[in-house]
């Protein structure tokens, strides 16, 4: 048999055997009402992928002492919170400086962490494992933990075929998992949908947070057929009167920009899921939604940072009345996705 034609069936023999390695792409769902989910290019979502994420995220093999796990501050019936504390343990039950953000809905996230620190879900991986109040683990003794692992093997050749496991490729499992997180079946998603129906409370309550004159929630909080809840940016909410831009306790994002302008600006979280996520804003200060609602009517601070959005700050708010409150509260609560808290594609794998 002539070479030429060897090589030619060696070629296509070898381009079969890595078509079928290659990794299926996961099937996300199909959304309506969501802005397109952005791509990353570098490190696409697989099945495989996503379900070697899935047992990294609750494996507390990531931590120094193989007790903490990322899901053990991100619990799935809390909508991957920590709620009810305000602030997590993490290595010898060090107390962390921030509360822990919920986990849903992160593909669309530019930057991650209440101060935007990490400009990618990948990137974000890495800190709470290096970190020394949170797992305090050397990212090469990980790799080498999870290389070790028979177990682990067969699950990095099936996301990561002819690949070496190191820290990079853990960090994009988890990131493929995290990706997953999409919460999007509440009451108001199916209403959007023509599925369901407001009830007369629900249905003020939508009207006054997107109500310039009243709720004026809408300049952050996205709800009008944009189903995410949120702007995705960084706002300085007036949680605290500050008349100097160094007056800021917590600078928040201006600690990462090293802007004095964003002293006191914190990401946007979304409206999504606050039945499970209490207490509320980056220090966990009020535990309920009633206490949230006063805050916003009467208790905003014009300081020097607060958010120019805010119309109303500078006498403290819109002072909405107690039925409107109720009503806002209303409207939230549609925003809950228990089927999120609950779909087993998201639980604890080692627990079958």
């Amino acid at each position: 048999m002539p070479q030429r034609i060897l090589l030619v069936i060696l070629l296509c023999l070898v381009c079969a055997g890595f078509k079928a390695e290659r990794p299926v792409l996961y099937p996300f769902p199909q959304l309506q009402y969501f802005p397109a989910m952005p791509v990353a290019a570098a490190n696409p979502v697989t099945v495989a992928g996503a379900q070697l994420g899935r047992y990294l995220f609750y494996d507390p093999i990531l931590s120094r002492d193989s007790n903490l796990s990322c899901a053990g501050c991100h619990r799935q019936s809390n909508a991957f919170s920590d709620a009810p504390f305000a602030f997590s343990k993490g290595f010898n039950n060090t107390l962390q400086l921030r509360n822990t953000p919920p986990l849903f809905n992160l593909a669309w996230y530019p930057a991650l962490f209440w101060d935007g620190r990490a400009g990618s879900l990948e990137e974000q991986v890495f800190h709470p494992v290096r970190s020394f109040t949170e797992m305090q683990m050397d990212w090469n003794e990980v790799a080498a933990r999870v290389g070790r692992s028979p177990f682990y093997k067969e699950k990095f050749h099936a996301a990561f075929p002819g690949q070496v496991i190191d820290s990079t490729l853990i960090a994009k499992a988890i990131a493929q998992f995290e990706r997953t997180l999409i919460s999007y079946r509440s009451k108001y998603d199916s209403a959007l949908r023509g599925q369901a129906f407001f009830t007369p409370d629900e249905v003020a309550g939508f009207e006054i947070v997107n109500d310039m004159t009243r709720g004026d929630c809408l300049h952050c909080h996205t709800t009008d057929a944009d189903a995410l809840g949120t702007t995705l940016g960084f706002s300085n909410n007036g949680l605290d009167k500050a008349v100097m831009q160094d007056d800021y306790t917590d600078k928040g994002r201006g600690q990462v920009t090293g802007m004095p302008a964003d002293n006191g600006k914190f990401k946007i979280p979304s409206l999504r899921n606050l039945a499970y996520t209490a207490p509320y804003m980056h220090d966990g200060r009020f535990e309920t939604l009633e206490e949230v609602m006063d805050f916003y009517s009467e208790g905003v601070k014009a300081g020097v940072n607060t958010d120019s959005k805010m119309e109303f700050a500078h006498r403290g708010g819109p002072h909405l009345s107690a039925a409107d409150k109720q009503k806002i509260i209303a409207f939230l609560r549609t925003l809950d996705d228990h089927e999120f808290v609950t779909d087993s594609m998201f639980s604890n794998p080692f627990n079958r």
